[in-house]
């Protein structure tokens, strides 16, 4: 039988360094085991139920989507794991639906978007951190409309670029076209198009 620090141990390397309290607590361990091992100085507490081991780096948009598993990252943050954009946001935009209780995504912090709940679902997909974890975020289409929908708060340039960086790259014109209807936000996105391609 593995004892506890090994089953930590393999948790740990599984998770690229971090560790939640559920885990370990769904592996039968229980949730005093982190806190101790925070207090001796193998792990640093990052927040609540959430530990990462010495020498590791904080992959903070995985410990965001784990907490908080209806936040998809959106806007700038989708454009940039999609390589439509060079900027990283140091806040990252994550979209939940409409009646989401977003209070404690403020710890993290995060700028959070809320949505119908039929609209939340279009374009969800799953993307891989700069750690190696995945997490959900919507795909370069839907990320373009909600940055034009947005784009009051977005960087006309940012857009600019992903639109530029979206019709020379892998695109899917008619996908685009049926999100900017569904969005509203057609009238805006055709101009560039038409300059573009």
């Amino acid at each position: 039988m593995e004892s506890k620090q090994s089953v930590v141990n393999r948790l740990i390397e599984e998770h690229g360094g971090l560790i939640f309290t559920k885990y370990i607590t769904d592996a039968g361990i229980s949730r005093d085991y982190l806190p101790q091992m925070a207090r001796s100085g193998c792990l640093k507490r990052l927040g609540r139920g959430a530990y990462l081991a010495e020498g590791c780096y904080d992959d903070t948009m995985y410990r965001l989507q784990f907490k908080h598993g209806r936040a998809v990252f959106s806007h700038d943050t989708a454009l940039f794991l999609h390589d439509l954009s060079d900027l990283e946001p140091l806040v990252p935009s994550v979209t939940v639906p409409s009646g989401y209780n977003a209070r404690r995504l403020k710890e993290f912090p995060a700028s959070v978007f809320f949505v119908s709940r039929e609209l939340y679902q279009i374009g969800m997909t799953a993307r891989v951190t700069a750690f190696g974890n995945s997490i959900a975020c919507y795909d370069a289409e839907r990320a373009i409309c909600d940055a034009v929908r947005s784009r009051s708060k977005t960087d006309i340039a940012i857009i600019t670029d992903a639109i530029k960086r979206y019709s020379t790259g892998k695109k899917n014109i008619p996908k685009l076209m049926k999100y900017a209807e569904k969005f509203r936000v057609a009238k805006l996105i055709r101009p560039y198009l038409e300059v573009l391609l």
